[in-house]
């Protein structure tokens, strides 16, 4: 039992040590393309993150439009 808890630990700090990592590249890439930063936290989602890729990947950006 004492190291299942353990192991618990440690996933809990490696998550708090990557969500960073992957949301703030995602928040930058976010507000480059138009859309709020606060959006780059669907990326914490498991399966939620693969449909937000796909939609910044083939959505028109926001700060594409006014170039048009």
């Amino acid at each position: 039992m004492m190291m299942n808890e353990g192991m618990v630990g440690f996933h809990l700090v490696w998550m708090l040590v990557m969500a960073p990592i992957v949301v703030i590249p995602f928040w930058r890439i976010c507000s480059k393309a138009g859309y709020p930063g606060w959006l780059s936290l669907l990326i914490l989602i498991p399966l939620v993150n693969l449909l937000f890729l796909y939609f910044l990947a083939f959505s028109e950006w926001p700060s594409h439009r006014k170039f048009r």
